[in-house]
């Protein structure tokens, strides 16, 4: 077993299990991003957690001493498993109780992540034998890829929060994290009331993800983000700023903020470049949503015409009929639709026949892997032809290579965003990237 070997030496080690610690896969892994900091961020590998939910009623029903063994059986699994599956560098590592990290350095696709955690799900479920009778496990696993920016606290952060909620569903044994982890440091509770004055305060900061068209790579546009400069915590993303001001019933009010000072900065920019708004799913369920956006719309003095509102699946899973009568009303206002993050969901295509669209905005997972796999083109390619069809414009989002930038200008994709070009920035910086300083 090559990933123990050194840190056992070390004297890190789970002796329980044989695998090595937290702390020495914490070290394996920040020696692998220190390595790979200057490669694109595709290449930084991906990581899993699995979990055996409701371990502890086998120690009740067993024993503690099959407990220990089951632990023990189950850490060799994972081990063998990787040993046979992951071709690139690798390291696992017991997480506590009944938890394992598996880390691979290999830039593998999304789907192939997902289906290593599925087969490592089954092998770990089989019935392990101990001498008080069989034993079955159900697995959680959470899987997470490893971005630029990202350390081991942020991903173990981001992995253990997936895990907690997968465990709390009934049949949700595969979970993908996604944005950022809830910072540290300051409870639930105090983060919800530090939101109510950052809004207030300035504290919320916008930024702009530049927008390509192709085949040109003439700048178009931009995405606006969110991120909380909070005072003592630092910089907040928007996957973590989203879930606080979910808790605590803020996303309405947060929502307008953003998008007032989105559309106010964008006034000053050149008049052929477009803003693009993400849309919640508290939006579409806020009786006043379309009247008050239209209202800070026109205080902004922002064209309708040069705004795009993203929607995601998510948004739409409650009341599908709902959010294209919604759409509907800001089209009329010359208003264009994205539907976001596509292939990322359960691509349902009821969504296309009813919602007015002119955008499909393809989610990363359905990018990363069009440069080594067929398949991945193939579906690229199934997905260009069919907007086409539907008179439907396809943006790629996550470009970080010139491989599939060229590869999505080949098939046909209108416009991108992703590292390759650019990432989020000011609003002074997006305005002299647009002046073209």
């Amino acid at each position: 077993m090559e990933v123990a070997a050194d840190d056992m030496r070390g004297g890190l080690g789970d002796k329980l299990t044989g695998l090595p610690g937290l702390d020495s896969a914490r070290e394996r892994i920040t020696a692998w991003m220190g390595e790979d900091a200057a490669a694109p961020a595709e290449a930084r590998g991906h990581a899993m957690l699995l979990g055996l939910r409701r371990f502890d009623t086998v120690n009740r029903a067993y024993g503690e001493d099959a407990g220990d063994g089951v632990l023990g059986e189950v850490a060799s699994r994972i081990a063998g498993f990787a040993d046979e599956e992951m071709e690139a560098g690798w390291v696992a590592a017991r997480a506590g109780g009944g938890a394992f990290l598996l880390a691979a350095r290999d830039a593998c696709s999304r789907e192939r992540w997902q289906m290593l955690a599925e087969q490592l799900a089954d092998a770990v479920a089989r019935p392990i034998a101990t001498p008080a009778g069989m034993v079955r496990l159900s697995p959680r696993v959470a899987l997470v890829r490893v971005l630029g920016g990202d350390d081991f606290a942020s991903v173990l952060d981001r992995l253990g929060q997936c895990l907690d909620a997968a465990n709390r569903q009934e049949g949700a044994r595969i979970a993908w994290a996604q944005g950022e982890a809830i910072p540290r440091g300051r409870t639930g509770a105090q983060l919800e009331t530090d939101l109510m004055g950052a809004i207030d305060g300035e504290q919320i900061e916008i930024l702009f993800q530049p927008q390509f068209g192709l085949p040109d790579n003439a700048l178009i546009g931009a995405e606006a983000l969110a991120r909380w400069n909070h005072p003592e915590l630092g910089k907040i993303g928007a996957g973590a700023l989203f879930a606080i001001a979910e808790r605590s019933d803020q996303i309405a009010p947060l929502s307008r903020h953003i998008a007032g000072k989105a559309l106010e900065a964008a006034r000053h920019w050149p008049e052929h470049l477009r803003l693009s708004l993400n849309v919640t799913p508290a939006d579409l369920a806020f009786g006043s949503y379309v009247r008050q956006m239209l209202d800070i719309i026109r205080e902004s003095g922002f064209a309708p015409r040069r705004l795009t509102l993203e929607i995601t699946e998510q948004a739409l899973i409650s009341d599908v009929e709902l959010a294209a009568q919604i759409m509907a009303e800001f089209c009329a206002q010359g208003i264009r639709i994205a539907l976001d993050d596509f292939g990322a969901g359960f691509c349902n295509f009821r969504y296309l026949k009813i919602l007015p669209l002119h955008y499909l905005k393809l989610d990363r997972s359905m990018i990363e892997g069009i440069t080594r796999e067929k398949r991945d083109l193939a579906v690229l390619r199934a997905i260009v032809a069919m907007a086409r069809a539907l008179d439907l414009q396809v943006i790629a989002e996550g470009i970080e290579t010139e491989e599939q930038r060229a590869a999505i200008a080949a098939e046909g994709c209108a416009s991108y965003q992703g590292f390759l070009r650019a990432e989020p920035m000011s609003a002074a910086k997006f305005e002299a990237l647009a002046a073209g300083g």
